[in-house]
């Protein structure tokens, strides 16, 4: 007997739906995938209110994927917002109007959560090696790392450090000035110091995995891909090489045509380069070289956690 579920990431800057089958006795497999970028959190402040455009797109969008799973045949339609809704003044409302409107589940997680079912989501995956591994997960409004020894959660962290506010302040409508990317490399690098812990921080690991579209979208780039394949991109071995390379590629471009590059949405253009330092900071950081990319990843781990009540 089987049945099929539906999982909506209801990010700061993408919205991704996943359907899968469930059978007993057996892994869920995926049945349709998709995403779009909606940039929920555009001109969001610590504190402040969810714009009534932003709002627009995201729930027009949401709205189309829930009706989308039930066509598919999704019996349980689960929404679930992260680092936006749960920072906004008006992201609960903005929920409630959503679960009101489609008739779906929408449930808020904490940063703590998000890390959580980030790692669930990369054990459905990838084979996770024996040893220390440290996994992120950038966002548009954070970034999610965790620790894992031996498959295990040792320690997570939530941090507000998400590609579409630094966006907003560094923005590179043209091409990339080094000058300007220096300053926005060492604001993240700074960041980084100050708020991970010194468990996550200063942790000798094994393996880096990297999940999210910044990551994937640097692979399909490095792999020169001119269509997007999953299968292809998950796995990939990233070098810090390969992602100065790319940073020097989309770099000498102004953002309309780094939107007309295969593989990397225009919705992407100008977030990429902040993206990519998060990357640099990280890698510097944890002292890798290079790290492993995942195609799976938070709303994999909540189709696992919709998977054990089904």
């Amino acid at each position: 007997m089987s049945a099929r579920a539906a999982v909506i990431d209801l990010g700061t800057n993408t919205v991704r739906l996943l359907v899968a089958e469930m059978r007993a006795g057996a892994p869920w497999s995926v049945v349709h995938a998709e995403q779009r970028v909606t940039r929920l959190g555009e001109g969001l402040r610590p504190g402040g209110a969810l714009g009534e455009a932003p709002m627009a797109r995201t729930r027009s969008v949401v709205a189309g994927y829930v009706a989308r799973a039930r066509d598919a045949g999704a019996t349980t339609v689960r929404v679930v917002g992260t680092s936006a809704v749960r920072e906004a003044a008006n992201g609960r409302a903005f929920a409630a109007e959503l679960a009101a409107a489609t008739g779906a589940r929408v449930d808020v997680i904490s940063g703590d959560d998000e890390a959580r079912l980030t790692l669930r989501g990369l054990r459905h995956g990838l084979t996770l090696p024996a040893g220390a591994m440290i996994a992120f997960d950038i966002g548009g409004g954070s970034t999610e790392y965790v620790l894992a020894r031996d498959g295990a959660l040792a320690a997570a962290i939530s941090l507000r450090l998400g590609v579409v506010p630094l966006t907003e302040r560094f923005p590179f409508p043209g091409p990339v000035a080094p000058a300007g990317f220096a300053t926005l490399l060492d604001e993240v690098r700074a960041r980084l110091a100050d708020e991970l812990p010194r468990e996550i921080g200063e942790a000798a690991i094994d393996v880096l995995v990297g999940t999210a579209g910044t990551v994937t979208t640097l692979a399909a780039l490095d792999l020169r891909l001119a269509a997007y394949d999953p299968a292809r991109v998950h796995g990939h071995r990233l070098s810090r090489a390969a992602v100065d390379a790319q940073l020097a590629r989309l770099g000498a471009l102004p953002v309309e045509a780094r939107g007309a590059l295969p593989c990397l949405e225009p919705g992407r253009a100008d977030l990429i380069v902040p993206g990519i330092a998060i990357v640099l900071a990280t890698m510097e950081r944890l002292r890798v070289d290079a790290l492993v990319v995942s195609e799976y990843g938070l709303r994999e781990g909540i189709m696992d956690l919709v998977s054990e009540s089904a």
